[in-house]
C-alpha cells in the first residue's frame, strides 16, 4: 500500500472540544481517521500534540510526500510511519493517522482491520471461537468528567460489567440497567437533573457509597474509576462529597472494605499515579478483584514493566493515543499476556465517532472493552465488536 498525501483538520469531539481528524489518498482509496481526546490525563502519557493540534496539522500536511517513498505492506511496516514523525507531532496525529494507515491496508488486502492486528501464525483461522471482550459501562459518572455546580461523587465512574453469552446481550442489558439506575435517581437525589455527562453517564450529588448501594442491587458485576490522581495533593487524598482527607494508608482501607461490602469486580486508579507500593499492597491483600492501572500505566510499555516487578496491578488500561504508537500498544498488550495482566481496551471521555477501538481490542484478544453505554462515540465502537461477533457466529 502506497500513502499518496496525507491531510489533516481540526473536528469536535463528544464535548465539542477540539481534536484531530486525518485522510490519506492510498492506491486503495482515500480514508480517515480521528483520535479522541482525554480530560483526566495521566501526567506520564504522551502530550497529544508537539505544541498544538494547529500546528501538527500544518507538519502533517508538510511531511505529506515523505510517505509515498514507503510501502506498507503488513501492521509491523507502522514503523515506517512512526520514524518519520518521530519527535515532529503529538501522540493523537500519529493515532489517527495510524488508524488510517490500518483501514487502508485492510481495503488493500481484502482483510479486516482486526486480522492485521493479530497476524503471528495465523491466529484466528486456527480458532473455532475466539475471545470477545466484556462490555465495562460507564452508568454514573463524577470527578473530572462530570461538570456540575451541585456536589458530585469523588470516583471518576461507576461501571457496570455483565457477563452474557454475546455483546448484544451485555450492550441491551447496560443500557437497561442505566436506565433504571436514572429512575432511582430521581428519586434518591434532589439534585438530579436528568442529565448525563462527557462520558454519557448519569449525574448525581450522591456519594459513591450512596451510589453503590443502587448498583449493588441490579445483577450485574460493578466496579469503579476512582482517578485517585485527580484529587491527591500534599500527600493526601482530599475528598469533597462528604468534605474530609484521608492518608494513603487509610485510602487502602476505605477501597479494601468496599470491595468486601459490594463484592467489587474492578478497581481503576484507586492511588496516586507515582504510587506504586500502595496499588502493589491493595492486590495482595484482594481476591477476585481486578486492580487496574490507567494513570500508573498509561499504556507505556516501561511504566507496565515497573508494575509487573512490583507486582502492582493485575489489569491494565490499554489507549492507543496515550503512547501515540500501535507497535507500543502491541508491546504492552504481549507484555501484559506473558504476566497473566488482564487487558482492557479503553475509550476517552471526548470521543468521536471511530471505531477502530473494537477491531484493535478484539485483534489483540483483550479481555475487556471499556466504552460507555450509551451515546455518540461510544455506541459505533460496541455496535462494531457486535459485527465483529456475527462474524463468526
Amino acid at each position: 500500500m502506497i500513502i499518496k498525501s496525507v491531510n489533516a483538520k481540526a473536528i469536535l469531539d463528544s464535548r465539542k472540544d477540539k481534536t484531530i481528524e486525518v485522510t490519506i489518498n492510498t492506491n486503495a482509496g482515500k480514508f480517515k481517521s480521528s483520535s479522541p481526546s482525554g480530560k483526566s490525563v495521566g501526567k506520564h502519557e504522551g502530550k497529544a500534540y508537539k505544541k498544538s493540534l494547529e500546528l501538527d496539522i500544518t507538519t502533517l500536511k508538510k511531511f505529506s510526500d515523505y510517505f509515498s517513498e514507503e510501502k506498507i505492506e503488513n501492521f509491523n511496516d507502522l514503523r515506517r510511519i512512526e520514524d518519520i514523525l518521530d519527535r515532529h507531532v503529538g501522540a493523537n496525529s500519529i493515532t489517527a493517522l495510524e488508524f488510517c494507515v490500518l483501514k487502508a491496508l485492510a481495503k488493500e488486502q481484502k482483510k479486516e482491520i482486526w486480522e492485521l492486528v493479530n497476524p503471528k501464525h495465523d491466529f484466528f483461522a486456527k480458532i473455532k471461537k475466539p475471545k470477545f471482550p466484556r462490555l465495562v459501562g460507564n452508568c454514573v459518572g463524577g470527578g473530572k468528567h462530570s461538570q456540575t455546580k451541585d456536589k458530585k461523587p469523588d470516583f471518576q465512574e461507576f461501571l457496570l460489567i455483565p457477563k452474557t453469552k454475546t455483546i448484544k446481550e451485555a450492550f441491551e442489558l447496560n443500557k437497561e440497567i442505566q436506565k433504571k439506575i436514572g429512575t432511582i435517581l430521581e428519586e434518591k437525589d434532589p439534585n438530579f437533573k436528568n442529565k448525563k455527562n462527557d462520558e454519557n453517564a448519569w449525574i448525581t450529588s450522591l456519594n459513591e457509597k450512596e451510589i453503590l448501594d443502587i448498583l449493588k442491587n441490579q445483577k450485574v458485576e460493578i466496579g469503579f474509576d476512582i482517578a485517585a490522581s485527580s484529587f491527591y495533593k500534599r500527600k493526601k487524598y482530599h475528598y469533597e462529597n462528604p468534605l474530609l482527607t484521608r492518608t494513603s494508608e487509610e485510602q487502602l482501607g476505605y477501597i479494601r472494605n468496599m470491595i468486601k461490602n459490594y463484592k467489587i469486580l474492578y478497581i481503576e486508579d484507586g492511588f496516586n499515579e507515582e504510587d506504586f507500593e500502595r496499588f502493589s499492597e491493595l492486590l495482595k491483600k484482594t481476591k477476585d478483584c481486578l486492580i487496574v492501572g490507567d494513570d500508573l500505566t498509561v499504556t507505556n510499555s516501561k511504566r507496565l514493566e515497573k508494575a509487573i516487578k512490583m507486582k502492582s496491578i493485575n489489569a491494565i488500561i490499554v489507549k492507543p493515543n496515550q503512547c501515540g504508537s500501535l507497535l507500543e500498544v502491541e508491546k504492552v498488550c504481549e507484555l501484559a499476556k506473558k504476566n497473566n495482566i488482564k487487558i482492557i481496551f479503553s475509550h476517552r471521555s471526548g470521543e468521536t465517532n471511530e471505531n477502530i477501538l473494537a477491531d484493535l481490542a478484539f485483534g489483540f484478544q483483550a479481555d475487556f472493552l471499556k466504552c460507555g453505554i450509551s451515546g455518540y462515540g461510544r455506541e459505533e465502537k460496541i455496535k462494531r465488536l457486535i459485527e465483529i461477533e456475527n462474524n463468526f457466529k
